[in-house]
């Protein structure tokens, strides 16, 4: 993942590398086998020594702001925040922080780090801070990805393009799902509503909650797949590019 274009490396749960223009973009850092009772099901990736230029927090749980992993990265890179968690970050140690929300924008080099609105309750539990929840847009010279974070449906979402790829959670950490989340099938609505050239379902097969693996452990594997089957059938103009946690993102023919 260097050099031109755009590289797309999907670290596990939310967590994905964007490299667009040269820079380093990392969504929602969990670097770590286990985060409170949830269990990683896959090896950790090694990131160590790549020098990471921006972190986007899409909202405040423990699955998505995990301060460990932030103090693990190389560098000193941008935090950028839902509005309401700039306090608590500071609070720990961190600086180098920009709050947002929907619709400002902050410019990172070439790149343009856009707050998108996100249906999804944000508050840290149970005694921190409430911040609403935010997607992102990372426009750089030529490509522009969508990350999602967690959230439902939202009409907004036919508005956010052109987008070449869209990072989409298609489930979450246990074989249920709560409100604010996408399924599948909503998942894949919510790309008929976008329309990007490519789809990277997220948020699926990478944690787990400790004494369940046996319970219903077929929801690690099959999201992605249904997500798949959903999105030929209400966008079959959209490629999906099913990628394993801790894989990169092949693109047809190469690099995007």
């Amino acid at each position: 993942m260097t050099g031109d274009g755009l590289g797309i490396w999907f670290l596990g749960h939310s967590t994905v590398l964007v490299e667009i223009d040269g820079l380093r973009v990392l969504t929602d850092p969990v670097l770590r086998s286990r985060v409170g009772p949830l269990r990683r099901q896959h090896p950790v990736p090694d990131i160590d020594g790549l020098a990471i230029d921006a972190v986007l927090i899409s909202h405040l749980h423990h699955d998505h702001l995990d301060l460990p992993s932030l103090r693990s990265l190389t560098g000193k890179p941008l935090l950028v925040v839902p509005a309401g968690g700039a306090g608590y970050l500071h609070q720990r140690g961190f600086d180098a922080i920009r709050e947002m929300r929907p619709g400002e924008m902050v410019a990172l080099g070439t790149l343009e780090l856009a707050a998108t609105q996100a249906v999804h309750r944000g508050a840290r539990m149970p005694f921190g801070p409430s911040a609403p929840a935010l997607g992102y847009v990372i426009s750089g010279s030529s490509r522009t990805v969508y990350f999602a974070g967690d959230t439902d449906l939202f009409p907004g979402m036919a508005d956010l393009g052109p987008v070449d790829v869209a990072l989409l959670p298609v489930w979450g950490w246990g074989p249920r799902l709560g409100p604010g989340h996408l399924d599948p099938e909503r998942a894949a609505r919510a790309v008929a509503l976008i329309r990007p050239r490519y789809a990277v379902p997220i948020h699926w097969g990478t944690l787990w909650p400790m004494g369940m693996a046996r319970v219903r452990a077929h929801r690690r594997q099959e999201p992605p797949v249904e997500f798949e089957t959903a999105v030929r059938r209400l966008a079959p103009g959209v490629t999906v590019l099913r990628t394993a946690p801790g894989e990169t993102v092949a693109f047809p023919g190469g690099r995007l």
